[in-house]
Parts: structure tokens; sequence; C-alpha cells
């Protein structure tokens, strides 16, 4: 089928990211707002704009009916939900494809199972993907996590089967302290998600985050396009994203990319997915698959100078991947850093109006951004206000550059996390690329000091 006008669920950057991809299409877009992003930049750009709610996300962003209804009146053939929102409900996919227009994602069945870490943790089993030690499935009881954390020895982490951000999450040292800390992983996963449900794995004491970006036709046909090192996290939020990761092996993305792409044709994946493995020792562990677009998909892009965005209209449109594993190539470094609107040292929240803004450029500087002079950064949704990507033929040269680019952004009237980069890419540690999951909290530990 094709694509003529493609509705845009979503706001922001990604919003805006998406528009540009389906206009170098040809394609129309259709931008949905709450009344506080009425003057957001998509919103000005987007061929139509319907406002679909007051502010709050629950009355805008996350209202299915509402939703729909913009696209039916705008005669919208496509929805693109972007990443956060309702990019992975299922049931959403389902309404999308129940009123014939194209969902600009995966299958919802492929949501849905990814979507349950117990049921996503099984599926890649059984498609041949390497699991941390745990649980095969929810476990219900006390006596029954302590059997099984004998088994598989301590520390153990306790997680939610549902949502994600470390909310429902405890490591556990002794059997001791196993009943109250699953007691109170249960009660958070019911109160942030509706869903009491945990399951128990071995905790891998120093790993690092690793996630390969995949892309199927949904006909059995799967790629990957390598792998991100995602592992600069403060609370589990990802801060800065790396590709190629410093530590892994021309040998080893082969293998495990191979893996992945075999995984996502087995299962007849259908767009773009991401599935995340923390690695410790030279072995990968998958932890959970994202059936969306990723935050970080500019430095996949960066480095195979291919459009995942375009990729997933054309996918969604029932055509062919455009490239096949062959052609895929990988060139050079990039590196993605979040800046947010918030206090850089106690990352205090900072909305208000933007009075001055002058975007990085140069040879290989790329910002996705919504802002604007003048433009009022609403309290209501997620802090990040931009992504600065560099990229560089090497990765010293590519931090190099990510130096003069951070220098050269200029966002004033809030605060933002722009020193905190400028700050962290100096550490030598960064520089060296040693780095793991839990190195970024321990050195702000320490500067605070």
């Amino acid at each position: 089928m094709a694509i003529t006008r493609i509705l845009i669920a979503n706001r922001g950057e990604i919003a805006l990211r998406v528009h540009r991809a389906a206009q170098e299409m040809g394609i129309e877009t259709v931008a949905v707002h709450s009344t506080a992003d009425a003057d957001a930049m998509h919103v000005r750009l987007a061929d139509q704009a319907v406002c679909i709610g007051p502010p709050s996300a629950t009355d805008s962003y996350l209202n299915m009916a509402a939703i729909i209804s913009a696209a039916e009146i705008t005669g919208a053939d496509a929805i693109h939900p972007g990443y956060g929102f309702l990019s992975e409900n299922a049931k959403f996919a389902e309404i999308v494809e129940a009123h014939d227009i194209a969902w600009i994602g995966p299958k919802p069945e492929h949501i849905r199972t990814m979507g349950d870490k117990v049921e996503a943790k099984r599926t890649a089993g059984a498609l041949g993907l390497p699991l941390v030690p745990g649980s095969d499935g929810a476990v219900e009881t006390a006596e029954e996590a302590l059997q099984l954390a004998e088994e598989i020895g301590y520390p153990v982490l306790v997680k939610a089967a549902s949502g994600g951000g470390g909310r429902g999450m405890k490591v556990v040292q002794n059997a001791d302290e196993l009943p109250s800390l699953m007691s109170q992983a249960k009660s958070e996963a019911k109160s942030a998600f509706g869903d009491s449900t945990v399951y128990i794995e071995k905790y891998l004491g120093n790993p690092r985050h690793i996630e390969f970006q995949v892309f199927g036709d949904g006909n059995g046909n799967a790629i990957h396009l390598g792998e991100r090192d995602c592992s600069l996290q403060r609370r589990h939020q990802k801060v800065l994203e790396e590709a190629p990761s410093p530590v892994i092996s021309d040998a080893d993305r082969d293998r495990m990319g191979r893996t992945c792409a075999d995984a996502m044709a087995e299962l007849g994946y259908r767009g773009a997915g991401t599935i995340e493995f923390l690695w410790e020792n030279g072995e990968f562990y998958f932890i959970e698959m994202n059936t969306r677009l990723q935050v970080e998909h500019p430095v996949t892009e960066a480095i195979t100078g291919l459009d995942l965005v375009r990729e997933q209209i054309r996918i969604a449109a029932g055509e062919p991947l455009s490239v096949t594993q062959d052609e895929v190539r990988f060139t050079g470094h990039a590196i993605e850093c979040r800046i947010n609107a918030e206090d850089p040292r106690s990352f205090a929240p900072s909305p208000g109006q933007v009075t001055s803004y002058h975007a990085a450029g140069g040879m290989h500087v790329r910002v996705d951004s919504g802002l604007y002079a003048g433009y009022r950064i609403p309290p209501f949704y997620d802090s990040m206000i931009a992504k600065l990507i560099v990229y560089g033929r090497t990765r010293e040269g590519c931090i190099m550059r990510l130096k003069r680019a951070l220098g050269e952004m200029v966002i004033e009237g809030v605060k933002t996390t722009i020193p905190l980069h400028e700050t962290l890419i100096r550490q030598d540690d960064f520089q060296t690329g040693d780095y793991t999951i839990k190195w970024l909290e321990e050195w702000m530990e320490q500067r605070e000091e």
C-alpha cells in the first residue's frame, strides 16, 4: 500500500524527526498536540495539526480515541507512534489496524509478547538468545524465590514483569533480605504498572549495557545494524550512547548481530526493534526487547548511513528491507548526548522560556530538537529537550568533535545538562572507554563529596 499522510502520535524532537523523514519521502504529516504544545515546532511545520486535549498526557498523547478521531478527520492513512506514550501499546496498535490505518511499528502480538518481561525472556530463550540465569517465569511466593535464589547464587535481582525505569526492581544480597525485598518489589510494581508480577534472575555485578538494532520485514527476513553502548546511565535512565561499543570485537558483533537477526527472522518480526543485553566478561545476556524506535537511533544512522525512520515507513507500506545484511557497512564512530532541561547537579526539572538558542553545527554534527528562541518548555512531559549527535572517523576524533560541539551549543533561559556532558567526556575512564552501567552514578557521588 502507498502511504500518503502520516499522523504523528507524539511530541518533541521525535515528532519533528518523523515529520522530516516523511517530508523527504513526499508524504504529508498530521501533528496532534496538547494545548501545552500548540507552539511546538513540529506543530508549526506539519501539513495539518489537531489539538487532542489538555496538557495532561493521559488526556492527550495517551488518549487513543482522540488520536484515532484525528486520523479519521484528517484522512491519515498511517500512524507513527515515535517512542514512549503509545508506541509499545499492543491494544492501540490493534485499534489502529482495525480502522484500516497502517501502524508504523511491529505486529501487535510481538509488542504484547515483548512488553511482558517474563514472556519476552521465555520467547528470547526459545529463539536462541542467551539469557541471564533465573526463573522460567513469574515467581509467586517467597519460598519459591528462596529455593531459586539458592540454585543460581546470590546476589539476585527481583524485577517487575511489566514496566521499567528501575521501578519494581530490587537487588538481594542474601536469603535474609529476600522475602521483604520481594514484597517491596511486588508492591512497587503494582503501584507503578498495575501488575505485581515479578521474576528473579542472577544479578550481574558490573556489566555494560549493549543493545542491537534490528529490522524485519514481517515476512521472515531480518537484519541487524550493529550495537550501541548505553552503559552511561543514571537511575536506569540513559545519559549518553555511542556506536560502536568500545569493548565489542568485530567477531562478537557479527556473531551476536546475526543471532539477533536470525531470531527476528524466525519470529517474523516487522519494523524496527532493539534487543538489549547485559555484557560482562565477554558474555551477552538478554534483558529485554523494545518494539519501537529508540531515542538513541541516530548513532546507528551515523555509522550505517541508513535512515531508520524512512525504513520504518517503507516496511509499514509493505516494501522489503532496503538493504541485505551483506550490504550493511559500519564506518567510523558516533556519540549522542541527551540534553535535558534539568539542573546539571541536582537534576531538578527546569521548564520555562528559552530566551536564546543556538544549535551546534559543522561537519558531522547533528542536533535533533524542537527548540527555538522564545519557545516555552512545558513542565508536563519528559525533560529531554535536545539530542546532540556527533560522528567521527575514529572514537578519538569523535570525542574531540563532541567537545567542540558542546561548547558551541547555547540554550539560555533554563538550566540544562550540557555542563554535565562537558565534564563527563573529559574523564579518563570515558576517554578510554573503560566504564560500566555503575560508573556514572559512582563518579557523580564522588563529585559531590
